[in-house]
């Protein structure tokens, strides 16, 4: 049996003049964590959406979607009988309590009743929600309320996990918490995808990213992979409102390479000692030397970081 349970061939999504997706194609297996790493505007969230059928793609012949087993564009109600959607934005019911809202759900799948309450009371606990069981959702914390729309989705066992920014506006503790949660819901066989335009969480807990920007896929592989083959290891990244002029810093440019594309220039280089001495050109104040990440490769591909608009 393949180990691919997602193929998109050439999918299109236009919106009027806007072209929110633009001939995306990419392949995910079982039991991975496949994320998509954009800006606001990248079409992320479109595609999505495509993929359980809440949105239709355009019609072009070579255009072909498939999970896992399925065209979500004939077989909506089928992907949603073994997928789990977290939204971008929360809906849970505000009337209700955290029980009451897990309890309605599970009707929505034909769950008995006592099977349904065995569920809940272990995912409230896996999501570390039991004492909160009986609370109404305006007094929960954003984090709890994010916890719970996973829960919500995972509550009939699905082979497909599919997130909307899953952990945007929350704390960083809150935010490791659900990246942990992520990882077991892996290993436990589930397919996950998610769209974020955090680069650490895309490094956390992704086994493959696809890197989009204004509805094209613009590279894709393993986080660490990518960013080994692409960017070098180290940056020295000016920070001061008024640095040093590139053209006054002395540095040999075949150990580094420099970015002067955005608001501050960044010096590039897998030879650490070459950015030291060249940060000795600076004060302390006006720079910060540290490892490359994701963003340093979107901006090399893109040339402008995650954050700024379209």
């Amino acid at each position: 049996m393949s180990s691919i349970v997602i193929k998109v061939e050439h999918l299109h999504k236009t919106y009027g003049p806007l072209k929110a997706v633009n001939d995306l194609s990419f392949e995910v297996n079982r039991s991975v964590c496949h994320g998509f790493l954009g800006p606001n505007g990248a079409g992320k969230t479109t595609t999505m959406k495509i993929l359980y059928g809440r949105n239709q793609r355009d019609s072009f012949p070579s255009s072909k979607v498939n999970v896992f087993g399925y065209d979500p564009g004939q077989d909506e109600l089928q992907i949603k009988f073994f997928s789990g959607v977290v939204p971008q934005e929360d809906n849970l019911d505000s009337e209700l309590n955290v029980h009451q809202n897990l309890e309605v759900y599970s009707k929505f799948y034909g769950m008995g009743k006592k099977a349904a309450q065995a569920r809940i009371d272990e995912l409230l606990e896996f999501m570390e929600l039991s004492e909160k069981h009986k609370g109404r959702i305006r007094e929960l914390s954003g984090g709890m309320k994010r916890r719970l729309s996973i829960v919500r989705a995972i509550l009939h066992d699905p082979q497909l996990l599919i997130l909307d920014e899953p952990t945007t506006g929350l704390d960083p503790q809150v935010r490791h918490l659900i990246w942990s949660k992520l990882r077991q819901l892996k290993e436990n066989g589930v397919t996950i995808l998610l769209t974020t335009h955090y680069m650490e969480e895309a490094f956390q807990i992704c086994d493959v990213i696809t890197i989009m920007d204004k509805g094209r896929k613009m590279m894709e592989g393993e986080p660490q992979s990518l960013l080994s083959e692409h960017v070098e290891q180290f940056v020295l990244e000016t920070r001061n409102i008024n640095p040093v002029s590139p053209l006054q810093m002395k540095f040999n440019r075949d150990l580094i390479r420099l970015d002067d594309s955005h608001k501050l220039p960044m010096y590039y280089s897998n030879d650490f000692t070459a950015l030291k001495n060249l940060s000795d050109q600076l004060e302390q104040k006006e720079y910060n030397l540290r490892q490359s990440n994701l963003e340093d490769l979107f901006l090399k591909v893109t040339g402008r970081t995650l954050n700024e608009e379209q």
